[in-house]
This record gives structure tokens, C-alpha cells and sequence, in this order.
């Protein structure tokens, strides 16, 4: 598992949320805040759910609502610091937008692991699409899904045992 965000990257993300609720005459409640800081608090390589987000958040004994964590995700997203996706047979999972530099996904089918790649052949793919198409591909979203090989694999035999 890698580092948790950078302190500078959170100050910057707060800053952005800050403007962000600025200019929409939101209010700025801890509890975005908070929600927020758990969520740049992640490892970088790790995608969470609403639900897991708002159960840890109970356990470090924050008084917060399911509700107002399901809020504060869609306010994170919508301003740009929180990157949602969409996985087959998953929830919604997110991960920090500030420190995301593009990737794949790799989903196992049978042990639900999601991991992430960069290949610079897709960013190739992408370039000559945007070409050919007449048009500038900002954004693209790529996850194959495959079945796992890894022997012993840790996350299968907790699947099958359930």
C-alpha cells in the first residue's frame, strides 16, 4: 500500500472546497471538512465506498450522518476533488481527485481486487482516436475485468470462505 496525501496537498484541497463553497453560498461545515480530510487521509492507491467511508469515520468516533457523508461525497465530486467510478458489481468507489494521475483499472472477478496500471500504449489509443475523431480527449475511463490467477490469493479464499 502506498503513502497517505502529502499535509500540502491536503491545505490545498481545503482551499479549493473553500472557494468552492464560497462561490456557491454554501455553508462550511466541519463535517465536509472532516469527510474530506478522511478521504485524502487514504492510501493513494485506495478506492473506498460511501458506506465504509462513513462506518470508519464512525469508528474514529466522528458524530456524523450517513446522509451527510453520502452529501458531502457528491459536494466533493461535483467541485472536483474527489474522482468517482463505477465498477461492475461494486458501489460507487472513490478515490482523491488531487492526486490522481490518470490510470486504468484491472478488476478480478473473482477476488473483486482492483488494481491500477498506466500503459502508454492506451495513451497512445487515445491520441489517435482524439485525431482521427477531430477532437481533444481530455478524459477517458478504461477497467478491464479478469479472473484471477495469483495462487493463493488472499481475497479469493476470504470470497469463497463467505
Amino acid at each position: 500500500m502506498s503513502e497517505p496525501v502529502k499535509k500540502e496537498v491536503l491545505i490545498r484541497a481545503r482551499k479549493i472546497l473553500d472557494e468552492y463553497l464560497n462561490d456557491q453560498n454554501l455553508r462550511k461545515t466541519s463535517e465536509r471538512y472532516a469527510v474530506l480530510d478522511e478521504l485524502y487521509k487514504l492510501p493513494q492507491d485506495e478506492h473506498i465506498d460511501v458506506e465504509s467511508l462513513f462506518l470508519k469515520m464512525r469508528n474514529k468516533e466522528y458524530t456524523i450522518s450517513r446522509a451527510t457523508v453520502y452529501n458531502s461525497i457528491d459536494l466533493l465530486v461535483e467541485c472536483g476533488l474527489v474522482v468517482k467510478h463505477n465498477f461492475k458489481d461494486k458501489n460507487a468507489l472513490y478515490e482523491p481527485a488531487l492526486t490522481y494521475e490518470h490510470h486504468d483499472h484491472l478488476v478480478c472477478n473473482d477476488c473483486l481486487k482492483i488494481k491500477e496500471f498506466l500503459d502508454p500504449d492506451i495513451e497512445n489509443i487515445k491520441e489517435r482516436v482524439g485525431l482521427s475523431l477531430g477532437s481533444k480527449i481530455k478524459l477517458h475511463s478504461l477497467v478491464f475485468y479478469g479472473d484471477c490467477t495469483i495462487p493463493n490469493c488472499e481475497n479469493l479464499q476470504r470470497k469463497q470462505a463467505v
